[in-house]
């Protein structure tokens, strides 16, 4: 994580975590909506013109999420492929369900529309995994468009993966926006989900508020407004302890005392909604407990910590 080097990066980096990349959430949720529907006529073309079976393709759902929310649980078998761009090197997150696999599998090799489809209750197989591939590459060539707005996905796209590979892959967190797609043979319907990061959206997308938002982009109160700039948060600050088996802790009683780390007073945690911000150095003014804020809090440097820890 590059760490804000000015006051107004500083801000901007609190705000983000805060409330997510602008402070209009409906504009953010039509803008992904728009590109989704953009984008469909063509993600059904590449369909049918890739799988043996005719399957449908709708938009199921759009909202807005945490960027880190992308990555699936490895245990439900499902897929994911990140698509790159020169604006981030996680422009987009592709991932589809175990059932949408299966459809996919089904339909490339001819399966009958009629027969419902069991959704894949193990590790996806290579084969498997191409189709995910494919069905990946479909979506975001669709969606990465053409001309000046384009999002210059950098094509084609990663191998994707699942299972083992996806359990170690680290996505980092952030304001996104959600589409979910339906991807239907018969009666039988699994899900395509693309996430892509709000500040990639509105950089490509995000430009029917005219040219007075635009000059604009960069002053955060400005662009959240007086209303949402003076919202007040609570902040908490917390400070590790030191670690204890179960037996341990259920052995605690009142009154007991429990010795700090030998870093926890170097260690604490400021955080404000439940979203960690900063890490703090704890510590007395007078008659006044304090925190010292040392740098922005590392979401990826802290999961690393904790595996090394293990």
């Amino acid at each position: 994580m590059v760490s804000p080097g000015s006051p107004s990066d500083m801000r901007a980096y609190i705000v983000e975590r805060l409330v997510g990349d602008t402070g209009e959430p409906d504009h953010i949720g039509a803008t992904a909506r728009s590109v989704a529907e953009r984008a469909l006529p063509a993600i059904r073309k590449g369909f049918a013109a890739s799988l043996a079976t005719p399957v449908g393709v709708d938009i199921a759902s759009v909202e807005l999420t945490r960027f880190a929310t992308a990555k699936p649980d490895p245990r439900e078998n499902g897929a994911m492929a990140i698509a790159s761009s020169p604006a981030s090197p996680d422009a987009m997150v592709l991932t589809l369900d175990s059932r949408c696999a299966a459809v996919l599998v089904s339909a490339l090799f001819g399966g009958d529309a009629d027969m419902p489809v069991a959704a894949i209750g193990r590790p996806l197989s290579p084969t498997e995994i191409d189709v995910a591939t494919m069905a990946f590459e479909e979506i975001a060539r669709a969606v990465n468009g053409s001309g000046p707005r384009a999002f210059a996905f950098n094509l084609p796209l990663p191998h994707a993966i699942s299972g083992a590979a996806l359990a170690e892959r680290v996505i980092r967190d952030g304001p996104a926006a959600r589409v979910d797609f339906s991807v239907t043979c018969g009666s039988t319907s699994g899900r395509l989900s693309m996430f892509m990061p709000q500040r990639v959206l509105l950089k490509h997308r995000g430009d029917k508020h005219g040219a007075a938002d635009q000059a604009a982009g960069d002053d955060w109160g400005d662009r959240f407004g007086e209303e949402v700039m003076r919202s007040a948060v609570r902040l908490e600050a917390t400070m590790p302890l030191a670690r204890m088996t179960l037996a341990d802790l259920a052995c605690l009683q009142p009154g007991q005392v429990i010795e700090l780390g030998e870093n926890a007073q170097g260690e604490a945690k400021l955080s404000a909604r439940h979203k960690t911000l900063f890490v703090c150095e704890f510590g007395k003014l007078g008659l006044h407990y304090t925190v010292r804020i040392k740098q922005p809090f590392d979401e990826r440097q802290e999961l690393i910590a904790g595996l090394v820890r293990r």
